[in-house]
């Protein structure tokens, strides 16, 4: 899981091209670029409680913890997506953690197939959206 200024399609679609808060990010596929190193793929983390349940997992509180996360309820939004080539110029530095540290940890592996899975189903369907990036 990565900090990361996340850009929503809803804020692209108005004009932005810069996500307007840093926050957690879930790496969910890192592969070959045909440019040239890895294209890392990004679900964003919010506060916010999903408009559709079906499209967000909530990250566990023993999850959130090992993480480093506050102890807000958080989900994992499935049907927006961000991508760039490794490394992103929209990395940011975590807060309060070791110096130069961009990254809070690894999602559990069972729980982080879960997540995996549920993208790539909502993507099959062509229900997710990415903001590209000008």
């Amino acid at each position: 899981m990565l900090r990361y200024a996340f850009l929503w399609s809803r804020e692209f679609e108005a004009g932005q091209d810069e996500g307007r808060k840093d926050r957690p990010c879930t790496v969910v596929l890192a592969a070959p670029s045909v440019l040239g190193g890895m294209q890392v793929y990004l679900l964003p983390v919010t506060h916010s409680p999903p408009r559709d349940p079906r499209v967000a997992m909530e990250i566990p509180p023993r999850v959130r913890a090992s993480l480093g996360l506050d102890g807000d309820r958080s989900w994992i939004i499935l049907d927006e997506v961000n991508d760039f080539l490794w490394p992103g110029y929209d990395i940011r530095l975590v807060p309060g953690v070791e110096p130069g540290r961009v990254d809070y940890g690894v999602l559990p592996p069972r729980f982080f197939d879960e997540v995996r899975l549920a993208f790539l189903a909502l993507a099959r369907e062509r229900r997710v959206r990415r903001s590209p990036r000008s």
